[in-house]
């Protein structure tokens, strides 16, 4: 039977629980314990789905196809467990299993309240799995005192009081700021956080302070006085170089021991922490630096490609060297000769997107690095794009374009797409059976989501980065590479190295006469983690070091 950990916050939004969430589950792990990590975040969004990354930063996608917050990541990328669809819930999607029990009349006629029906929701999502792990940790999205995530914090209330006493501690992250004035850190908000946590029957056990600065052991013991905590269980949280020191960091100021010793747990083991020094050895220790252009359309918000930045990194970790990533608004290209621009960077990389701003941008800067010879990688819509790039300029198909851009072209009053060279496909083959869609569908069900095969070319590229001619990897799109356009593409140099099992949908693409060209329908980087880079990164960085020797 698994022991919970719920982690809440204080004070202000991002101070990093899921960044902690992450490391403790890490330092579990190298502990020798398993783990699961969970989000539940009290929007009513039913998922981040629908959600505009500029508003809520990237969709993480699970193998079995559940859009869910970008936090998710970090419990991958830290712990190396796959996250699952049970891993992250919303209000909206409590209230919807709520309501569609009760106009089933799963509820008898009862009189249907937040409590006990919402509560015992939530409380049965946390205990999905509870038997695969030693720990389950928890994280509560918002901050305490926000009215949308008081059924939560009642429900981990009562799952506390529901369980043998010893199974079930609570941490809480807060803000300690700094006054620059009066030169002193200030604890008073953590202690109203605490105040408002505990005034909703929650006592936190360990307290983890967000600071700027070191946080003296006065104030820790002041705290620690203020917040029924003891001394100890006070953990100064400063800022960090790179968010790979974290599970060190945590570590040398006693957040695993502290979680333990709160359980009674002991004595434990060691943990094992060699491939974190590695990593961070790595980071602080580089080789040298590449510089990489990432073209789309959400660059104003870095977290809307959050999992992409990592995954370059992870390449670079792999490589031995820094990445620079910088994040290019592909409209500029549209009006713009992209040259000044891109020239003096090692790799061009086209990330995911939906919908035409952009497009004609992301096509010339697609063309810039076939012609350049300059590494490119082009993820889901990216690869759609160096598609159509090398039908019209290169396979003599001057209409080429996709069929999403038709809604709006509709609108403009233009004729639609002559070359739908890319495709809304309205079913396709799923193990052993068909999945259909309708473009009218929710917007959920129009996408391919989740984890799909794919067969390689024994002589490509991609197969030589696998070291495999059979993979598995996560989807999120809506249109397809339309496989009738084959002999066009093939004839313009671009050949088609990855293709669904059954033969009809192209998922790779990439051209031989270029040092590295390579374009996927899926999401390598949401697969990607510091001790087990992708290897598709791992080659584009690769090419790019290479590139790096020749400008």
């Amino acid at each position: 039977m698994a022991r919970f950990i719920f982690i809440t916050g204080g004070v202000v939004s991002s101070l990093g629980k899921g960044l902690t969430s992450a490391a403790l589950g890490a330092l579990l792990q190298a502990r020798g314990y398993t783990v699961r990590l969970r989000k539940l975040d009290p929007y009513l969004n039913v998922d981040p789905g629908t959600m505009s990354p500029f508003e809520h930063g990237e969709v993480f996608v699970t193998d079995d196809g559940a859009e869910t917050d970008l936090d998710l990541g970090h419990y991958e990328r830290f712990t190396g467990v796959a996250a699952r669809r049970t891993d992250s819930v919303s209000s909206g999607r409590i209230y919807s299993t709520v309501l569609d029990k009760e106009r089933k009349g799963k509820y008898l006629g009862r009189t249907i309240q937040v409590i006990p029906h919402v509560t015992d929701e939530i409380k049965d999502f946390i205990q999905i799995g509870e038997d695969e792990v030693d720990f389950m940790l928890c994280e509560i999205g918002g901050t305490v005192g926000d009215i949308e995530g008081l059924p939560f914090f009642e429900a981990i209330r009562q799952f506390q009081n529901d369980r043998p006493r010893g199974q079930v501690i609570f941490i809480h992250l807060t803000l300690l700021p700094y006054l620059q004035a009066s030169g002193e850190l200030k604890t008073k908000p953590t202690q109203h956080s605490v105040k408002e946590l505990r005034s909703i029957g929650i006592q936190p056990d360990i307290l983890v302070c967000r600071s700027e600065h070191e946080i003296p052991e006065r104030e820790r013991e002041k705290i620690a006085r203020f917040c029924n905590v003891r001394p100890e269980a006070v953990i100064p949280a400063l800022d960090l170089p790179s968010i790979y020191s974290a599970p060190l960091a945590f570590h040398g100021v006693g957040l695993d021991a502290q979680t333990l010793d709160a359980f009674g747990v002991g004595p434990a083991p060691a943990p094992r922490l060699a491939v974190w020094d590695d990593i961070v050895d790595r980071i602080e220790n580089p080789d040298g630096e590449v510089r990489i252009a990432v073209v789309g359309k959400y660059t104003e918000l870095e977290d809307a490609y959050k999992s992409l930045s990592e995954a370059l990194t992870h390449g670079g970790l792999a490589n031995r060297v820094s990445v620079k990533m910088e994040w290019l608004s592909a409209q500029i290209f549209e009006e713009e000769d992209p040259s000044p621009h891109l020239e003096g960077y090692h790799g061009i990389l086209i990330p995911g997107g939906f919908g035409e701003r952009g497009a004609e941008g992301k096509i010339n800067a697609v063309r810039w690095a076939r012609e350049r010879k300059v590494p490119f990688f082009g993820i889901c819509l990216g690869m759609q794009m160096a598609v159509i790039e090398s039908a019209r300029h290169l396979g003599g198909l001057d209409g080429a374009g996709s069929e999403e851009w038709n809604e709006e072209r509709v609108k403009r009053r233009l004729d639609p797409v002559e070359e739908p060279v890319i495709f809304f496909m309205p079913e396709w083959v799923e193990g052993e059976g068909t999945v259909a869609r309708s473009a009218d569908d929710d917007k959920g069900a129009t996408m391919r989501l989740g984890a799909f095969e794919a067969v390689l070319s024994a002589d490509s590229t991609v197969a030589e980065a696998y070291g495999a001619t059979r993979i598995s990897e996560r989807h999120r799109h809506r249109y397809e590479v339309n496989i009738k356009y084959r002999e066009h593409l093939e004839r313009a140099g671009l050949s088609i190295s990855g293709l669904s099992p059954d033969g009809e949908l192209p998922e790779i693409v990439e051209r031989s006469d270029h040092p590295w060209f390579v374009g996927v329908q899926f999401h390598p980087e949401l697969k990607s983690k510091p001790f087990a880079p992708h290897p598709l990164f791992v080659g584009f960085i690769r090419a790019a070091v290479t590139q790096s020797r020749l400008v």
